[in-house]
């Protein structure tokens, strides 16, 4: 079957969105709809002494202004996350409002929102409202905001630390750092991104009969729905959120955002619908950004270079407040993902999630996964050259083996599945590393430095939740799928397809998937952290069972049979040992809602998605322009559900891996001013910047955790460029001394660093 779980099978919605039929949220247009307009503060931090909005409120068509006292009795957004200082005291849990009052505390904060008859007069009136703000020093950087005497967002927030972490013994590591042959040390700058997801964030609310509808951009309607219930103190069942097509999120559409609030708001006040759209300056401001970490890693080994202990201490910068998981990407995440594919007896964890004049930052591809593994990575070069041992050959003598699976790491994380050295050797053979040496000397006789790098990577999805998989028949002769998972440009409609096709036989084009509409779903833990095929593709497969179940009952009544004599096979249900049988859909037809099945699993637990790249660059020591020359790379994502969508995945995180590494970087001024505010100042990856073919392969070993075997890859593609394209540039430049060098490798950084000649280059970007 041409439609099976394995097959590349096409997106079916492929044609629509590329031809411009899709729905987004700005194509949602309700009647009688007002527009509204946010208005920001221009100062990253200072104290809110008055906001004016008289002469806005005289304006053609204004309907309403509102400013944080209309907003008094909503709640705050919350952080999802329980986490406990290293005390064993609460994580701190700074008051967040929808609207400023009292203080601003980034560029962008929201402080009012203008509601008019038009999108322009709204932007008009947002532009007359008068912000009196009395300005107060500001600290961007997370390690600058622990230090004594810097600014202080919250007076119940002392030294702007949110939370002080802690995994693991500390006394048994500093003990095996003592007893070590050799220490590495390495510090390492992970920089703060903007999403720049291609559909800005937008939203249309409207309320009637005491029900609120939102529809906005999700990555899951069930959890956004309860999150803005709560905000707005109402039942969940008076809230109902819709979300069309998404056009990308990665993470940051994953919350309710205060202007959904203030929409909610304005909806019922002035009892009409009331439309939002961001533009891309706004979205620079006011979506949530990714990463930005500083941390010092240390790896002790012992005489013949296995590893002992590792120690990760550092900073994860959170912005201005504390998202729905900001604390978990610098702290959980790095204990979870650092260990990578290596036994390590001993690990310890020691951050600190930091508060500072910035935009709030949350999950970004990845979410500390792809972070985490290239501090391992690093640390593994750096060693290898310390201690004159070929950097693959340290690999080796520490990887995990399969005789050893499944093994309990140092994380506490049971790792069930994986050939972590077969996948090793295989990615070297991939990437022809035994040619190199002959591919550097040409690039040298082009006055070009050449370096190889290689990033192995296991990264640990999502934490174990449950998930939804419903199945209806249709009258018309088709079958929904209902599930809590959501794809914001992943495509989960033909693998989805494909796992029902499987199982039930179900023609594939007969099949559709409805995802995004609360009032449809009975629960949701929706899509991130790399989830979805284990998850929702697991949900579908055990309500396939339960559509086998019921049907062989209607089919024992259909076939006049007893129901333990009734087999199911190819989408048949066939009395055992006769050629008496009726179809799945026949059957279906005959008895109405009889085989609908609305399935919650229980919970499934985490997979551990990994893999090896290998990245080859040129430099050009006259330019310091880094190109990426040579890329490939060996994945084990389990069962892959579909192949040429996985290599899509892999496509795209390799590109914004790379976009990362050479050219993007989030970067703001002494007072607070985001200096990369707009596609002038920010650079992402074009196609013109990917000049190399991406090579992937394949080498599964199906994870034994959940029904289908599938290991997730969204994340995989960051997870093994970051650490193999930056690897390859400090590889080129180590014959220039330069042994150490962060991101972003810019032309004008790189230049820097050669002129210089530091052994230790590119501490801040």
């Amino acid at each position: 079957m041409k439609s099976e779980i394995g097959q590349p099978v096409r997106r079916p919605e492929d044609e629509r969105l590329l031809s411009g039929k899709g729905r987004y949220t700005d194509d949602v247009n309700e009647p009688r709809q007002a527009y509204a307009c946010i208005v920001r503060s221009q100062h990253a931090h200072g104290v809110l002494k008055g906001v004016d909005t008289d002469k806005a409120k005289r304006m053609p068509g204004v309907l309403a202004i509102y400013t944080a006292g209309d907003l008094a009795a909503y709640g705050p957004h919350k952080c999802a996350l329980d986490f406990k200082q290293r005390d064993g005291s609460p994580m701190k849990r700074p008051v967040r409002k929808s609207l400023a009052e009292g203080k601003v505390r980034y560029v962008g904060d929201p402080v009012a929102c203008v509601v008019a008859e038009t999108a322009l007069q709204a932007k008009d009136a947002a532009e007359a409202v008068e912000l009196d703000i009395e300005p107060l020093p500001a600290v961007a950087l997370a390690s600058e905001a622990a230090k004594s005497g810097a600014p202080q967002l919250y007076d119940d927030v002392p030294g702007n630390v949110l939370l002080d972490f802690l995994w693991g013994e500390p006394q048994k590591v500093a003990e095996a750092f003592a007893k070590a042959a050799h220490v590495t040390k390495l510090s390492l700058r992970n920089t703060r991104v903007v999403v720049a997801a291609m559909e800005p964030r937008a939203a249309v609310c409207s309320y009637e009969a005491e029900r609120f509808t939102l529809t906005c951009q999700s990555q899951g309607v069930f959890a956004l729905r309860n999150q803005l219930a709560d905000i707005l103190g109402v039942k969940q069942e008076n809230v109902r959120l819709v979300t069309p097509n998404v056009g990308g999120s990665f993470g940051m559409k994953a919350s309710i955002y205060p202007e959904y609030v203030c929409l909610a708001h304005a909806a019922r006040a002035l009892g009409r619908p009331v439309k939002w759209t961001d533009e891309r300056s706004g979205s620079f401001l006011s979506d949530q950004h990714g990463r930005d970490h500083e941390m010092t890693v240390e790896l002790a080994l012992d005489a013949q270079a296995r590893f002992l202990a590792l120690r990760v201490q550092g900073h994860g910068n959170v912005g201005a407040w504390v998202g729905t998981v900001a604390p978990q990407p610098p702290t959980m995440n790095a204990v979870r993902n650092v260990c990578g594919v290596y036994k390590i007896p001993l690990l310890e964890v020691s951050t600190k999630a930091m508060l500072t004049n910035t935009t709030p930052v949350s999950a970004y591809r990845g979410a500390g996964r792809p972070e985490a593994n290239y501090y391992m990575e690093r640390l593994c070069d750096e060693a290898a050259r310390e201690m004159g041992i070929d950097r693959f050959e340290i690999r080796r003598r520490n990887h995990l083996k399969p005789s050893e699976i499944p093994y309990k790491n140092a994380a506490a994380m049971t790792v069930d599945s994986g050939d972590f050295g077969t996948i090793f050797e295989k990615a070297l053979a991939a990437g022809d590393v035994k040619g190199f040496a002959e591919r550097k000397t040409r690039s040298k006789a082009r006055g070009k430095l050449r370096g190889l790098g290689v990033g192995s990577y296991m990264e640990v999805t999502a934490p174990p939740n449950k998930e939804m998989g419903g199945i209806r028949f249709e009258n018309q002769g088709g079958v929904t799928m209902i599930s809590g998972t959501l794809d914001y440009g992943q495509g989960h409609a033909a693998p989805f397809a494909q796992v029902l096709s499987s199982r039930l036989g179900i023609p594939f084009e007969k099949i559709r998937l409805l995802q995004g509409d609360s009032d449809e779903i009975v629960f949701g833990a929706g899509t991130g952290g790399s989830r979805s095929a284990m998850m929702g593709g697991g949900a579908l497969a055990e309500a396939s069972k339960l559509v086998i179940e019921k049907g062989k009952e209607a089919a024992a009544e259909a076939l006049e049979a007893a129901a333990a004599d009734i087999e199911f096979k190819d989408g048949q249900f066939r009395i055992a040992g006769t050629d008496r049988a009726i179809g799945v859909m026949e059957l279906a037809r005959n008895y109405p809602g009889r085989l609908d099945v609305k399935h919650v699993t229980e919970v499934i637990p985490s997979a551990f998605p990994n893999g090896c790249h290998v990245c080859e660059v040129e430099i050009d020591p006259e330019t310091g322009k880094t190109e990426v020359v040579r890329y490939s790379s060996v994945n084990d994502f389990g069962t892959i559900l579909n192949p040429l969508m996985a290599e899509g995945q892999v496509h795209g995180g390799v590109v914004q891996g790379i976009g990362q590494c050479l050219m993007e970087s989030a970067r703001y001024d002494e007072e607070g001013q985001l200096l990369t505010g707009s596609f002038m100042d920010y650079a992402l990856p074009r196609a013109e910047d990917i000049k190399s073919a991406i090579e992937w392969a394949s080498h599964p070993v199906p994870a034994t955790t959940n029904p289908l075997g599938a290991k997730g890859c969204g994340e995989a593609g960051c997870a093994g460029s970051m650490t193999s394209v930056m690897s390859a540039i400090v590889d080129a430049l180590r014959p220039l001394g330069i042994h150490h060098f962060d991101m972003p490798a810019s032309p004008e950084r790189v230049w820097q660093a050669i002129q210089g000649r530091s052994g230790n280059s590119g501490q801040r970007p």
